[in-house]
């Protein structure tokens, strides 16, 4: 039987292994010297259910919602990169899958939030100890696609619009 603590507790303890990855990938990002046309920086969850797995990307961007490109010439950084690879994000044993998923589909909706909510505590820390504060730029952590994203600067979850206001 799974419980919704368990879960959330797996979810963070699987977190916890990638932090140094995390922290010294961000650190590039946290040092870097952006281009004149970069006005924001938004990283994205790409989260896989079914695989339990997850990724993150950044992307400099401009208030319009495009992404900023370097142009040879410009000073500074512009582009998108990986901050993390591919990670397992939840073990699941295949002895015990179908009872996750129907676990999982008892509770889809506040899991969902949860690791929502945890991911992006845990990203928030990592971006602090990289330095992350000491960026310029308005900088959020959202997964993608789903509407809700992480002020980097100011802790507070927003509408994914507000962001480029």
């Amino acid at each position: 039987m799974f419980t919704v603590d368990e879960y959330l507790a797996s979810i963070k303890t699987n977190l916890a292994q990638h932090t140094d990855v995390l922290v010294k990938n961000l650190k590039t990002i946290a040092e870097a010297n952006f281009a004149q046309d970069v006005e924001l920086l938004d990283f994205s969850a790409f989260i896989e259910p079914s695989r339990h797995d997850l990724s993150i990307m950044f992307f400099s961007m401009d208030r319009e919602a495009n992404e900023v490109f370097e142009e040879e010439g410009t000073p500074g950084f512009a582009g998108s990169k990986s901050v993390l690879d591919e990670i397992v994000y939840m073990d699941v044993p295949d002895d015990r899958s179908e009872a996750f998923d129907v676990f999982y589909e008892e509770q889809e909706e506040t899991l969902f939030e949860e690791e929502q909510r945890m991911i992006g505590e845990w990203f928030r820390s990592c971006f602090e100890q990289a330095g992350g504060a000491t960026i310029e730029l308005p900088c959020y952590f959202g997964v993608h696609d789903e509407g809700q994203t992480l002020d980097l600067k100011r802790n507070v979850w927003m509408d994914e619009e507000e962001k480029w206001d």
